[in-house]
């Protein structure tokens, strides 16, 4: 790999050896959510009697009377009550919130071994119709694509602004006949992330339908979802390939899965076809205080799954790490910010490839937001684009745009489309997009217009090397990205997480859902692969 920006190698190298390290416990380890990610590969959905997501009711009621705890895992236990209590998953999983079976007692039968034979046999029976589920879906999305066929990359993407489902299916068809190839959705917050937000004391944002909101019509349950609930990604996809069927072109679903949800959103993309989900184990830790080993762990779950599927992640361009400067009391320059953000980033796509998804599996987010708003923001960005193409060769890229309002956002398309013509192959650029304010045809011919001429002017002229304060830029990136990985080799998370992550937000996120495997039966094993 050239030098000239500097160390890429040793870079790529120290990244590799991080991720190696941790990656081989991630795989080793269970967490809270990759048990209730099991449930619902089983079959288990919906809610319980008090309104409440029962797959994770019915972990929480397994842990509280299981002496071996986490490590042992729920797929033998309730592998054993189904036979034992003859219910299907959905029936057996309602009984066990509601305390009418304690898989505590099913977990006693294991020790005799025809009783675990049986329960392995029927673990992998149930694992076997999962993955039957997902290979559907992935041979659905290929096939609807050859029917439709596909827009031209990079597709034009937005996030869907309406929370209700009904709204947000309406809202969907409109992008579509606008022209958007791509349509993402924020899912809402789980359970367990709002329960520990609000024992920290944080305000926890709360989905509720609005006024006169109602359930998808000619759907048996009328009433609302909130459009990142499974059921209305369900309904989701339908509407969208209908819609697609008339344009005569394929439409992505994109979903942004919260801090701690990562398991479940991989079940649910895989099972609904969700074409790419956002997926950044690193951000989670340094962003939203997640416990590491807990934030890794979820992640290497995922992303067997969405290998399987055919789903692409999108891995952002690395979190904004402040935690030195605070230390320090003074800001750091925006080349240091960026050596920081790329060394995380770096991490997190390595830990994917670890875990084996292939480089077009992997969407590399190209550009930092918070660019656009420092001093000569085009240079800088295409010094980032570049040394990104550099480090990631193969790799798809994508550019999403900060929300309005947001420092630097008025300048970000034309810093965006300068930067495109660094990019190589781009997958998808995500704008911001109203179609109730916008409703002129001519709004989406503008939003398009930077992709396609960046992709000519490359076309045209292929970019040369960096000179200037993008070369400045570029060298001094590599050097704090460098000087990050030493840094957190040596002492840890503090260095780019402040304090132990999580401390004060929320008590660690996760610390005490998540334990080392002691079951080493994998019904998935077979059909998606070692764990590690």
């Amino acid at each position: 790999m050239s030098d000239r920006w500097g160390p890429l190698d040793r870079l790529v190298g120290q990244a590799e050896a991080l991720a190696g390290a941790w990656g081989a416990r991630a795989r080793a380890s269970t967490t809270i959510g990759q048990e209730r990610a099991i449930l619902r590969l089983f079959g288990v959905s919906g809610v319980d009697a008090a309104g409440r997501p029962l797959a994770g009711t019915t972990v929480d009621r397994w842990l509280a009377g299981e002496s071996r705890g986490l490590g042992a895992g729920i797929t033998l236990p309730f592998a054993m009550a189904l036979l034992e209590y003859d219910l299907d998953p959905q029936q057996l999983a309602l009984d066990v919130a509601t305390g009418a079976v304690d898989l505590a007692l099913e977990a006693a039968l294991l020790r005799e071994p025809d009783r675990r034979a049986v329960a392995e046999a029927e673990a992998s029976r149930l694992a076997a119709a999962a993955v039957e589920r997902i290979d559907a879906e992935r041979t659905a999305r290929h096939e609807t694509i050859a029917l439709l066929g596909d827009s031209p990359r990079p597709w034009l993407g937005t996030t869907l602004h309406q929370p209700d489902e009904d709204a947000a299916l309406e809202e969907a068809a409109v992008l579509i006949v606008a022209g958007l190839d791509l349509i993402r959705i924020e899912v809402p917050i789980g359970r367990e992330l709002a329960a520990r937000l609000s024992a920290a004391g944080r305000e926890v944002p709360e989905w509720r339908p609005r006024e006169g909101a109602r359930g998808a019509p000619g759907r048996e349950l009328a009433d609302p979802a909130p459009i990142g609930s499974q059921r209305a990604l369900a309904l989701l996809r339908l509407a969208v390939d209908r819609a697609a069927a008339e344009r005569q072109k394929y439409v992505r679903l994109a979903t942004v899965i919260p801090a701690l949800g990562s398991p479940e959103g991989a079940v649910v993309a895989a099972f609904e076809r969700i074409d790419l989900i956002a997926s950044d184990a690193i951000a989670e830790i340094v962003a939203d205080g997640v416990e590491p080993d807990r934030a890794l762990a979820d992640h290497a779950f995922a992303h067997r799954l969405v290998r399987r599927a055919g789903t692409a992640i999108v891995v952002g361009p690395g979190p904004l790490v402040v935690a030195p400067d605070l230390s320090a009391g003074q800001p750091s320059d925006p080349a240091t910010r960026a050596g920081r953000a790329l060394a995380l980033q770096l991490i997190g796509i390595a830990l994917a490839r670890d875990d084996g998804l292939p480089a077009d599996q992997i969407v590399v987010g190209a550009l930092p937001p918070w660019v656009a708003d420092e001093p000569a923001p085009a240079a800088r960005a295409i010094a980032e684009v570049a040394v990104r193409r550099a480090l990631f060769p193969g790799h798809p890229f994508a550019f999403v745009e900060p929300a309005a309002g947001q420092p630097g956002s008025a300048l970000w398309p034309y810093v965006q489309a300068a930067a495109a013509v660094h990019a190589g192959d781009l997958a998808f650029v995500l704008r911001q997009y109203d179609p109730w304010a916008d409703t002129d045809d001519a709004e989406v011919q503008g939003l398009r217009a930077g992709s396609a001429v960046a992709a000519e002017a490359a076309a045209a002229a292929p970019p040369g090397p960096l000179a200037g304060l993008a070369l400045e830029h570029a060298r001094s990136m590599v050097n704090a990205g460098v000087a990050t990985l030493e840094q957190l080799a040596d002492h840890g998370w503090g260095t780019v997480a402040g304090d132990r992550p999580g401390a004060g937000r929320a008590s660690a996120r996760g610390l005490d859902a998540v334990a080392e495997r002691t079951e080493s039966f994998d019904p998935f094993e077979p059909l998606l692969g070692s764990r590690g």
